[in-house]
C-alpha cells in the first residue's frame, strides 16, 4: 500500500522532497517540490484549457454525428449539411457584421483559427486510391494501390487557408493607422457630420480630418483595397467551381416548369430571345432597386439554364422535356441567359444565393464539396465585406474633400467593379496570381511608408481615388495586374443538369 506524506511529516535528508504532494502532482527535475497539474500554479491552467477544448470539440462532433438532431432519434441532417451548417455559424459567431476596419479581439481570433482546424480536419482523411509502385525484396518491382488525399481538396485547402490568412492581417494591419475613426449611431449630430444616404444606416460613421486622409494613407488604403479584391475574386471562383460540380437536385428539377417562357415570364423571354442581343440594355430594363427584385431574377434566369440544357440534352423529342426550338437557338438562347447571370454575379457579389445554390447545398451528400462552399462562402462574404468598409472610408474622404456630393445618392460598392468583358474568376488563375504578386500581401501603413519610398521613388505617383469617374487604379506601383478585372477571368458554364 502507497502512503502519501503529509506537510507535517518530515523526509529523511537522502530521500527526494516529498513535501506538499497533492494528488495528481508529477515531479519537475528543476523544481525543489512537485507541481500539481489540477492546481492552477505552473501548468495546472494549460491543462484546464487542454480539458475545456476537449470538451467543446466533443460536444462540437457530437452534434455533427447526430445530424443536429439531439433528441438522437435519426431525424438530423446529413453530415455534408451539419458541416457546412457549422463552419457557416461559426463564422457568423466570430466575425458578425464586421462594422469596423479593426483587428479581431485575441479571444475571437483563438476561437476561430481552434475550431475552424477542428472542422477542416475531416478532409485530411477524404482520401481516393492512387497507382503506386513497390519495390520487393528481391528488387522487382510491382504496382499497388494507395491512398492520398482527394485532388479538389488537396489543391483547394490551402488556397483557402491562405484567403483566410490574407484577410485577417488586411484587419490586423489597421491597428496603427490614425487618420480616420469611426463615429456610433448614438453619438450627437455635431459629432456625426454626414449621415450614410444608403441602406446600412446602423453602421457606424467614418470620420476623416477635415482636408480629407493624406497622399499616403489613401495610396495604402487602395493597396489594401487591391489585396482585398484580389481575395474576392479568388474566393468567388473557387466556390462557384464547386458548386458546379454539385448535382442538382431532383426537388429542384421537379418544381420547374416545362420551358423557358414560363420560368422568365413573357416580357423578359421576349428580350432574351430577340434577333439582337445586349445584355446591359437588357439589365439597364429590369428593375434591380432591391435585392429582392435582383435574387428573383437571378432564380428566373438560372431556372431557364436548367430547362433549356435539359431540353437540348434529351433525346426523346416525345417526352415533357423535349423542345419545339432548334437546337441552335436553344444553345443562343441559353448563352445569352448565362451572360446576363455572370454579370448579375459581378455586380452584386455580395447578394443572397440563389433558390439553385441553396437546393445544391440542402441535399448534396460529399463532404469534400460541402466544406470547400461553406468556407470559401463564409470567406468570400466576409472578404465583400472588408471591401464596403474600405469603400466607406474612401467615399468619407472624397466628401471631405467636395461636401456638395453628400447630396448625391452613394453608389453601390459593387457597382463600381462592374466591367464589360463576360467572363467569370477561374480558381486556379486566381490563386496562380496570389502566389505570384510581387508586392506584400499584408502590411500596415508604417511598414507600407517605407515600402513605398522604395518601390516607387522614381516612378511618377498616379490619380488618387475619385468617386466620380470610378477610378480604382492604385497609385504609383502599388497595384495588382494591369489587365481589368474580368479580363484576367475564365469563362464558365452553369451547371450540368444530371438526369
Amino acid at each position: 500500500m502507497v502512503r502519501v506524506a503529509t506537510e507535517q511529516e518530515q523526509v529523511a535528508p537522502g530521500d527526494r522532497s516529498l513535501q506538499k504532494i497533492q494528488l495528481g502532482s508529477t515531479l519537475s527535475k528543476n523544481d525543489k517540490a512537485p507541481k500539481s497539474r489540477l492546481s492552477k500554479d505552473g501548468n495546472g491552467g494549460d491543462q484546464q484549457a487542454r480539458d475545456k477544448d476537449v470538451e467543446l470539440m466533443k460536444e462540437k462532433f457530437a452534434k455533427l454525428l447526430l445530424g443536429e438532431d439531439m433528441s438522437g432519434g435519426g431525424k438530423g441532417v446529413s453530415s455534408a449539411l451539419a458541416l457546412s451548417n457549422a463552419i457557416t455559424n461559426l463564422a457568423a459567431s466570430v466575425f458578425g457584421e464586421q462594422r469596423k476596419l479593426e483587428p479581431m479581439s485575441p479571444e475571437n481570433r483563438s476561437r476561430w483559427k481552434k475550431e475552424i482546424d477542428w472542422l477542416l480536419s475531416v478532409t485530411d482523411y477524404i482520401v481516393e486510391m492512387v497507382p503506386s509502385h513497390q519495390k520487393a525484396k528481391d528488387g522487382s518491382s510491382m504496382e499497388i494501390m494507395t491512398t492520398k488525399q482527394r485532388t479538389d481538396l488537396q489543391m483547394n485547402i490551402p488556397a483557402l487557408r491562405k484567403l483566410d490568412t490574407m484577410l485577417i492581417d488586411c484587419l490586423d494591419n489597421f491597428k496603427d493607422q490614425e487618420e480616420f475613426y469611426y463615429v456610433s449611431k448614438d453619438a450627437d449630430e455635431a459629432e456625426k457630420g454626414t449621415q450614410r444616404m444608403d441602406d446600412k444606416w446602423w453602421l457606424p460613421t467614418v470620420k476623416v480630418p477635415p482636408n480629407g486622409l493624406s497622399d499616403v494613407t489613401k495610396k495604402w488604403i487602395q493597396f489594401q483595397k487591391d489585396s482585398v479584391n484580389q481575395v474576392l475574386k479568388a474566393a468567388m471562383a473557387i466556390n462557384a467551381q464547386v458548386l458546379s460540380e454539385m448535382a442538382i437536385p431532383e426537388n429542384y428539377i421537379e418544381s420547374l416548369p416545362k420551358n423557358g417562357r414560363a420560368s422568365l415570364g413573357d416580357s423578359v423571354y421576349k428580350s432574351i430571345t430577340v434577333e439582337y442581343f445586349d445584355p446591359e440594355q437588357f439589365l439597364s430594363t429590369m428593375d434591380l432597386s432591391s435585392e429582392h427584385k435582383i435574387v428573383d431574377l437571378k432564380n428566373r434566369i438560372e431556372a431557364s439554364i436548367v430547362i433549356w440544357k435539359r431540353k437540348m440534352n434529351n433525346k426523346d423529342t416525345k417526352s415533357s422535356w423535349g423542345s419545339a426550338v432548334s437546337m441552335e437557338k436553344r444553345e443562343l438562347f441559353e448563352e445569352r441567359a448565362e451572360t446576363v447571370l455572370l454579370i448579375i454575379k459581378q455586380r452584386y457579389p455580395g447578394i443572397s444565393q440563389s433558390s439553385l445554390d441553396i437546393s445544391k447545398i440542402q441535399y448534396n451528400r460529399d463532404i469534400g464539396h460541402a466544406i470547400l462552399e461553406s468556407y470559401s462562402r463564409i470567406l468570400e462574404s466576409l472578404a465583400h465585406t472588408v471591401l464596403s468598409r474600405i469603400e466607406d472610408v474612401l467615399y468619407a474622404d472624397t466628401l471631405a474633400q467636395n461636401p456638395s456630393l453628400a447630396q448625391c445618392k452613394r453608389p453601390s460598392t459593387a457597382a463600381l467593379q462592374v466591367t464589360g468583358s463576360m467572363k467569370f474568376p477561374n480558381a486556379e488563375e486566381e490563386i496562380e496570381k496570389l502566389n505570384a504578386t510581387s508586392a506584400p500581401t499584408s502590411m500596415t501603413l508604417l511598414d507600407f511608408m517605407g515600402w513605398s519610398m522604395d518601390q516607387g521613388e522614381t516612378e511618377k505617383q498616379g490619380s488618387d481615388y475619385n468617386l466620380d469617374d470610378g477610378d480604382q487604379k492604385p497609385v504609383g506601383k502599388i497595384q495588382t495586374p494591369k489587365t481589368s478585372y474580368m479580363d484576367n477571368l475564365v469563362g464558365s458554364t452553369s451547371p450540368t443538369a444530371r438526369d
